[in-house]
């Protein structure tokens, strides 16, 4: 949750300084008085998440080239990277960040000194492309900030900080522009931040989940993402983004359903090309959603939907299949899924080798075992190809679940269960809800958008 800060307590450097230490109790931290001629300060820090090097360059080694108490303070003074000290909760929870405590002169100054291990900007492995960036996020927030404002040079860009956790203690960038986020998305992603209530906070994903109200919602109301562009297309756009420290994900509010559908590539290629991309995105998705129903409804049910020859194709493929035909899919179905987190579970080396020839003998294997049909190895497949046409991993998930539910109601009533599972499922996005944005609009407008369509 968002921390407050309370007034300090009137209280000497000194005292301060002991309950500090009697908090601190760790071998790494270091309590060092550095003294020479009528010079003397004292250093409190915990070397572990320091910076040694910057330390040295900036603290240790002014203090004896400078010939007077009095510069060396107005020299501590003017460095950047100083803090405000607002009470001595802060001070303790700055120091476990990687911040150096120097009493000097009966005053405490805090100086900002983190020692930042993992700012590597990592590779784009979630959402690639051929074109356009190929390298992501890192895992410091700091790092992602700067990433951020090299590619938006915008005055109106604003950073708010959050504090999550209440024994992490974990920093929240919230990201928007104040020129083009809806002011009631942003008080409602606030106000979720506000209601968090969790001691420990370490993923992105975990925050995606605490902010959802909705513990039992299928479908995302947030796009989690690994690219900078398609942030600062977003923040573009009017919406707001959560970056949390120790993640190279963020979470980009609100999103409605065809934010899902869309992959960054398609800014990037021609009109033509993008449409067509876009056209297969959807074509997959009914394929993933409709073909297991379909083939159990038009089997069990509605054999005259095909035409004759394609009928007894299909009739001729299931001779000696003991079982009736959900039981053929659900089966196929449950191995494609033991096959699909395989590849993600197992070691790169080995996962790609190890689910295309588990698939290949598998599917030979039933087929020549008669426990499944020739057509249901060919739709099996279309489905497996169909599910990873949908660029986010989210949206993906949620269509891989949903697809049982249309199954159960082909397998009760046929062709008539599949069409109302299907309007029964465009209703339930209709009056779905995301911050308050209908959630099958097809695009979401930005403030400065808005603006302009009422003037017009």
């Amino acid at each position: 949750m968002r921390k407050k800060i309370p007034i300090p307590s009137v209280q000497s450097s000194s005292e301060t300084i002991e309950w500090v230490e009697s908090r601190l109790k760790s071998f790494d931290f270091v309590h060092k008085p550095l003294k020479i001629h009528n010079k003397r300060i004292m250093l409190l820090y915990i070397k572990t998440v320091v910076d040694g090097q910057r330390l040295q360059e900036s603290i240790i080694k002014p203090f004896f080239e400078m010939s007077s108490i009095e510069d060396l303070e107005a020299y501590f003074s003017s460095l950047p990277n100083q803090m405000d000290i607002e009470s001595k909760e802060q001070i303790l929870l700055e120091l476990t960040k990687g911040s150096v405590l120097i009493h000097i002169n009966d005053s405490l100054l805090l100086f900002d000194f983190n020692l930042v291990s993992n700012d590597n900007v990592l590779e784009s492995n979630i959402e690639p492309t051929i074109q356009g960036p190929q390298y992501a996020l890192s895992e410091a927030l700091m790092t992602n900030l700067n990433l951020i404002r090299q590619r938006y040079h915008q005055p109106s860009l604003t950073i708010e900080m959050f504090t999550i956790g209440k024994k992490s203690n974990q920093s929240l960038a919230l990201i928007y522009d104040q020129d083009g986020v809806h002011q009631n998305v942003l008080e409602k992603v606030k106000q979720r931040i506000d209601s968090l209530d969790r001691d420990i906070v370490q993923s992105t994903s975990e925050l995606l989940f605490l902010i959802n109200n909705k513990r039992f919602s299928l479908f995302p109301n947030m796009m989690m993402t690994e690219r900078t562009d398609r942030i600062v297309y977003n923040i573009a756009g009017g919406k707001a983004v959560l970056l949390l420290d120790g993640d190279s994900n963020a979470i980009i509010a609100p999103a409605v359903f065809f934010d899902f559908m869309t992959s960054i590539e398609d800014s990037y290629h021609t009109y033509w090309v993008a449409k067509f991309a876009i056209m297969l995105r959807y074509i997959g998705l009914f394929i993933c959603l409709i073909l297991p129903g379909l083939y159990v409804a038009v089997i069990s049910y509605n054999p005259d939907v095909f035409r004759t020859e394609l009928a007894l194709s299909i009739a001729g493929s299931r001779i000696g299949v003991p079982y009736p035909s959900y039981i053929e899919v659900l089966f196929m179905l449950f191995v494609m899924e033991l096959l699909t987190e395989a590849s993600i579970r197992l070691p790169k080396a080995v996962s790609a080798t190890a689910t295309t020839v588990g698939g290949l003998i598998l599917g030979t294997a039933a087929t020549e075992a008669a426990l499944s049909s020739n057509v249901m190895i060919i739709i099996v497949s279309a489905v497996a190809i169909s599910t990873f046409v949908i660029p986010i991993n989210e949206m993906s998930l949620a269509i891989r679940v949903f697809r049982y539910v249309i199954l159960f109601f082909s397998t009760v009533s046929g062709m008539a269960g599949l069409m109302l599972s299907l309007i029964g499922f465009i209703m339930y996005l209709t009056n779905k809800r995301s911050f308050g944005e209908p959630y099958l609009k097809f695009f979401f407008k930005g403030r400065k958008e808005e603006i302009k369509r009422n003037e017009t």
